[in-house]
């Protein structure tokens, strides 16, 4: 028996040939929603209910919708293909889009836009979004009085510019005449809920501009189906190893930390996040119970879930970093002035959140409040992220990652990282991490093998290129690589010393440049050890080497970018400009990616 692959006449296939004969994207984005349609019409009627006809049909492709994401670890891109499959479920069809991959000047001809964009630092857009924010917010922004839109911004509350780069681009298509779908939605870290009441609201919006796309609620998972361990569902993690990796003359604190996954199903890749759920030291918790003479044991509720204020303030909400919004909360709620006055001053306020925590603020601006008052003031405690230190190809059912230990004084008393202190002094060998995977799919080694690659860190910073080493050692890379590593000083701080001289020996790793800063008077950074080599580093980069940074963001992180830029300017003969648009190549080409904290 034959089986007629195209089940369309002779006529039908020559009319459907003429049809998509020079057809664009967007007309074969329309007629995938069309056909769609017809085909949930003829298979899928609702009970009690007509066909839906094919005018009907017809009706809901008109909607022309386009999502864009702009993301730094793929929270954003995780949210725009959920919705859109969502949409799609609905016979409507989306152009999803990364900001690099778009054309802002496009949206002059869009009409209904979903923009999900996350904050990177303080207050700028990610990479991939960078171009597109520039556009949007610059003066060769258009008008756009036919443009529907709505945004979903994420962001961290710990950071100043909250979800800065989502208000930007809000504020900028409101005075481009650009009109509501629905009112912007701010996420802090702990996003999912907000992000689905979000994606709710646009659902309904649809379904009550197109009626064809029904509104449904997002849909939580079926007992049956795969476990998805995340933020509200860790996996429960077995410590296997935990070992201090600074010397004893050192004063840094760091720890290698492994972790056993199996039985999870659990997987990543080099590049990718652990996410710690910590709690907070205990210290501090009695500290806070004691300044405002409460009951350790009074009833507060946290999300609708009720706990003893001990147990709220050890596990459920933030209490080691101060944000804007406690602070505002806190002078709304008490109406002292002098807190007030530190919200209007972004000198005084950036300083007052720099190794601030809860109880300093309760201590001097003290003032009366209920168990449940304090509650409502601070937000839900949120997973500490880790770059993974391990390649799974390499170690199996295990993840490791490595941890600098926050440890200091201030105001006469010592203050203790969440998760840092939580992994180095509350957790032990045998006992249980609540841990799950963030993804990072911007960094990632090159799909080619045979591309060289350059990796750049200094101290914890380390912690993915182990992975990358380790992971091309299982694959047989056969693409240069060339480490460059910074820390304080060789004998106390060479992070994983004796792993990075056999990859060496085995040829796994080529080259490694080292910069010890406290070694010599003169302080020496990777950026100084990037520079003394930069003909050959802009030879590599020629010769199609892709380029890794990871490390602090403040700091660190620009300095070595500074270097960069002006390695490719003195080295390629490039005016400013012309280095500015080689390194904005790089990161289009993703030969530039960067995992900054």
């Amino acid at each position: 028996m034959s089986i007629k692959l195209n089940p369309l006449s002779e006529a039908q296939s020559k009319a459907l040939e003429i049809l998509l004969e020079g057809a664009g994207p967007e007309q074969l984005i329309w007629l995938s929603g069309y056909f769609q349609g017809l085909t949930v019409a003829h298979n899928k009627p609702s009970i009690g209910a007509a066909v839906q006809t094919p005018a009907a049909v017809v009706a809901a492709s008109h909607l022309k919708l386009t999502i864009l994401y702009g993301s730094h670890t793929g929270r954003s891109e995780g949210i725009a293909n959920k919705l859109s499959g969502l949409l799609g479920e609905k016979s409507i069809s989306a152009g999803v889009f990364a900001m690099d991959d778009y054309n802002p000047k496009q949206l002059e001809k869009e009409e209904n836009v979903l923009i999900i964009v996350s904050t990177h630092g303080e207050g700028e857009p990610p990479e991939m979004a960078e171009d597109f924010h520039r556009f949007i917010t610059g003066k060769r922004a258009p008008k756009l009085p036919n443009l529907n839109f709505s945004v979903l911004a994420l962001g961290d509350k710990s950071y100043k510019l909250f979800c800065q780069t989502g208000l930007d681009i809000d504020h900028a298509l409101k005075n481009a005449g650009a009109k509501e779908l629905f009112p912007i939605v701010t996420c802090d870290v702990d996003y999912e809920e907000d992000s689905n009441t979000w994606m709710n609201a646009i659902l309904r919006k649809l379904a009550e501009l197109h009626p064809i796309g029904a509104s449904a609620e997002v849909a939580t998972a079926k007992p049956e189906e795969l476990v998805v361990y995340n933020q509200k569902n860790p996996f429960r993690a077995t410590v296997i190893d935990k070992v201090k990796i600074t010397g004893r003359d050192s004063d840094k604190e760091v720890y290698h930390v492994e972790l056993d996954l199996a039985g999870s199903g659990i997987s990543y890749q080099p590049g990718d996040s652990v996410g710690v759920l910590t709690d907070n030291p205990p210290a501090l918790v009695d500290g806070i119970i004691a300044q405002l003479n409460l009951d350790a044991e009074s009833p507060v509720v946290v999300k609708k879930t009720e706990y003893s204020l001990q147990v709220a303030l050890r596990h459920q909400v933030e209490i080691t970093l101060l944000t804007r919004d406690v602070i505002q909360k806190y002078a709304e709620k008490t109406g002292i002035e002098a807190v007030a006055k530190i919200l209007e001053d972004d000198k005084l306020l950036d300083s007052y959140l720099w190794g601030n925590d809860i109880l300093d603020l309760l201590v001097e601006f003290p003032s009366t409040l209920t168990a449940q008052e304090l509650i409502d003031l601070l937000r839900t405690l949120p997973a500490r992220l880790y770059s993974i230190s391990s390649s799974q190809d390499s170690v199996g059912d295990e993840v490791h990652v490595t941890v600098a230990t926050v440890r200091y004084e201030n105001k006469g008393r010592n203050r203790e990282g969440a998760a840092s202190t939580y992994l180095a002094d509350r957790i032990e060998i045998e006992e249980e991490v609540p841990v799950y995977i963030e993804r990072n799919p911007g960094f990632r080694l090159p799909e080619n093998d045979e591309t060289p690659i350059i990796m750049v860190g200094a101290g914890t910073g380390i912690a993915p290129f182990r992975a990358f080493v380790q992971q091309s050692e299982v694959q047989k890379r056969k693409g240069k690589s060339w480490l460059f590593f910074g820390e304080r000083r060789f004998y106390s701080d060479f992070l994983y010393q004796i792993e990075w001289q056999k990859f060496l020996k085995k040829g796994v790793l080529g080259k490694i440049d080292l910069a010890f800063s406290r070694d010599q008077d003169e302080k020496i950074y990777v950026q100084h050890r990037l520079a003394e080599k930069q003909a050959e580093v802009f030879d590599w980069l020629e010769n199609g080497a892709s380029f890794y940074l990871c490390g602090d963001m403040k700091y660190m992180a620009k300095d070595v970018q500074k270097t960069l830029l002006e390695i490719i300017q003195t080295q390629g003969g490039m005016s400013e400009e012309q280095a500015r648009d080689y390194f904005k190549k790089l990161k289009k080409e993703k030969r530039y990616q960067a995992d900054v904290y």
